[in-house]
């Protein structure tokens, strides 16, 4: 059955009247388009073309009320901003300075998503603080036919291991293959680095990185509370030179300049072990950051396109936009 209503020319002057008070009744007073049909004299499927109208004609401005709707909308920018695959923003306190928990929980959840998938897949994973925290966070899983392999090694030269033991640590979580590097970060000679990197070991853990559909590492920041000088993989002398040659950031080990460039001028890279990034990423690679002293790093990690995703906080987000 029709009604009068059904005559109305939505082309006349009163269609935006109309399709105001119908999207007001919809949105604002939750009717539903049988309700609304029925206070406005139309059938249904005119309320429903009345409801596109304001739609088409922008009536209508959409706001999210809801804690997550700034990282929500922080999240959108970075990734507009670094032409982003992934990008999630946590909640923290306003003004806090670094807040690792609230990303590395995140990190975790999204790792966890990657690792339900039943066929096997392959994952890549740095060392650090950060990436210590993620494995401490991930949820046992029994995830056998899957393989996580080490993008760098976890000694210092004289054999000492760091206690960022990352990929054991998230294997022993998941149930999943561990593939560790077993060697120092940095050697103390080029030989020493060329007679490692020939080993059969080396090769299949090249291979792995090779084939795995997610790397996840963290960041590291240049100073005297630069990671690999504090850790001890590298010494203050080589430290003050990979800074004198423009190092920002620190990307598996390697130093990168404000561009996101190699420094190629940092004299401990050809005694670096570490597997190296292809720029631009060729897969989903995810930098996790927390923290003022690593925005700049961010940033350069992110302009030279060493990386396609980033996980970070409200906070280290608006540094790393210029809120």
């Amino acid at each position: 059955m029709s009604s009068a209503g059904d005559k109305i020319d939505l082309n006349g002057d009163r269609r935006l009247d109309l399709a105001a008070r119908a999207v007001w009744l919809y949105y604002g007073k939750s009717k539903t388009q049988d309700q609304i049909a029925a206070e406005l004299g139309v059938s249904r499927q005119i309320v429903q073309r009345l409801i596109a109208l304001a739609q088409t004609e922008k009536l209508i401005r959409f706001e999210l009320v809801h804690p997550m709707a700034e990282c929500i909308e922080l999240a959108e920018r970075l990734k507009e901003r670094f032409e982003l695959q992934y990008c999630e923003v946590s909640l923290n306190e306003l003004g806090s300075a670094e807040d690792i928990s609230s990303v590395a929980q995140l990190a975790a959840l999204h790792l966890e998503n990657h690792l339900q998938q039943k066929a096997p897949l392959t994952i890549g994973i740095g060392n650090g603080k950060t990436m210590r925290e993620v494995s401490r966070r991930l949820r046992p899983i029994n995830r056998p036919q899957h393989k996580c392999v080490s993008l760098m090694g976890n000694l210092t030269r004289d054999g000492r291991a760091s206690h960022y033991d990352v990929v054991t640590w998230l294997s022993e979580r998941s149930s999943a293959q561990c593939y560790p590097l077993p060697m120092p970060v940095v050697t103390n000679t080029v030989e020493e680095r060329q007679v490692l990197q020939a080993q059969p070991g080396y090769k299949n853990l090249r291979a792995l990185v090779d084939e795995a559909s997610l790397l996840m590492m963290g960041i590291g920041y240049w100073g005297h509370e630069a990671t690999l000088y504090k850790d001890g993989f590298i010494t203050a002398a080589e430290t003050r030179q990979a800074m004198d040659s423009g190092a920002m950031g620190e990307l598996l080990g390697s130093a990168i300049n404000e561009r996101g460039e190699i420094v190629s001028d940092a004299a401990y890279h050809s005694r670096l072990t570490s597997f190296s990034l292809t720029a631009p990423a060729d897969r989903p690679t995810i930098i996790v950051a927390s923290g003022k002293n690593r925005a700049a790093a961010v940033i350069a990690a992110l302009s030279g396109r060493l990386a396609n995703g980033l996980i970070t906080d409200e906070n280290t987000a608006r540094l790393i936009l210029g809120d």
